[in-house]
């Protein structure tokens, strides 16, 4: 009986064992290669114009760590572990580093909106509502008194139309001085007053937080974005380029696969983004045969000098093709035999 028994506690501390293995999470969190998505059943232009290739949008798979893939990670090619408050810094919560994300997503689809209707001459009309606040810096004058999601529309009395008419307003003051926020949080309007403080970063007068523009844009023909729970700002150059695709008469695919990455602005320049190593292992992975990378002006450590030499290591035949605008990537789609 007493066997019986040290065999059955075994067998349940062996389970217990096997289920932390796999369930328990570590202070680790880990991104590795996603998925390369075609844009065509995400992007829809009323009365589009179809082409023979897809463009891609090219994800970054991220997660907290369990033993079992903390252990993967490090054995595999192109994971990255990195400390858990690399991922949910200064007081941000899971909760809202997701909804982070979305709106920057949503910013990200609206500027690929502008360019890509502008470029194509189509219809397009942006009316500006002030600016969300995406995050809030811990320890920094906003920490306790503003919220993500909360819509900024006054400063001491002045409209905030964008993100750069509040920036350029605070850098005329001095640490100290106080300025009083118009916001809206759901469905009330209040006041809030602060004390700037100096930002860590670049030792200028701020309050701590990450804005996005809160703007609506109309388009005519319409247009509608499924992406679902894809968040980031990176995906900008591929919306534009596969809503200008949809937009104009001309093929701008040739038959080809298109992947790529970069986040884009209201004017068409292409930034730079994080992790582009494993969105070149993603793009190959589904059979791409063009990478657009971003650029950053030349630089020796940009993003496109990151994805030609993991191209080259992983032997692929899928071109990186270097852009520092939208411009530029029309005028090489153009090009294609």
């Amino acid at each position: 009986m007493k066997k019986q028994w040290l065999s059955i506690a075994s067998i349940t501390v062996l389970a217990i064992l096997c289920a932390l293995f796999f369930v328990y999470e570590l202070p680790y969190y880990i991104y590795k290669p996603g998925s390369a998505d075609a844009l065509n059943p995400i992007v829809k232009v009323e009365g589009g114009y179809e082409s023979e290739g897809d463009m891609h949008l090219v994800t970054i798979q991220g997660g907290q760590a369990t033993p079992f893939y903390y252990l993967m990670a490090k054995l595999r090619d192109y994971h990255q572990v990195v400390p858990i408050e690399e991922v949910y810094h200064d007081g941000i919560s899971q909760e809202d580093f997701k909804q982070m994300q979305l709106m920057m997503m949503e910013s990200s689809q609206e500027a690929s909106t502008v360019v890509a209707y502008e470029a194509a001459k189509a219809e397009i009309e942006i009316q500006y509502n002030g600016v969300y606040v995406v995050s809030v810096i811990e320890d920094m004058p906003a920490a306790k008194v503003l919220q993500t999601g909360d819509r900024i529309i006054e400063i001491d009395g002045m409209g905030i139309a964008e993100a750069n008419d509040l920036i350029d307003f605070v850098t005329t003051k001095q640490v100290g001085d106080r300025i009083t926020l118009t916001i809206i949080r759901g469905e009330e309007q209040m006041k809030k007053s602060l004390t700037l403080a100096e930002l860590p970063e670049n030792n200028k007068p701020g309050i701590g937080i990450q804005l996005v523009t809160d703007r609506e844009v109309n388009e005519e023909p319409e247009l509608t974005f499924s992406s679902g729970d894809i968040g980031g700002p990176s995906a900008g150059l591929m919306f534009a380029l596969e809503i200008y695709d949809q937009l104009t008469e001309e093929d701008l695919t040739k038959g080809h696969q298109i992947a790529g990455t970069g986040e884009i602005d209201y004017e068409g320049n292409v930034g730079r983004i994080g992790g582009i190593d494993k969105k070149v292992i993603a793009a190959d992975r589904e059979g791409n045969e063009i990478f657009f990378a971003p650029n950053e002006g030349g630089r020796e450590d940009s993003n496109y000098q990151t994805a030609k030499e993991v191209a080259e290591n992983i032997n692929t035949d899928m071109k990186i093709i270097p852009v520092d605008t939208f411009d530029e990537a029309i005028q090489y789609l153009q090009s294609l035999e």
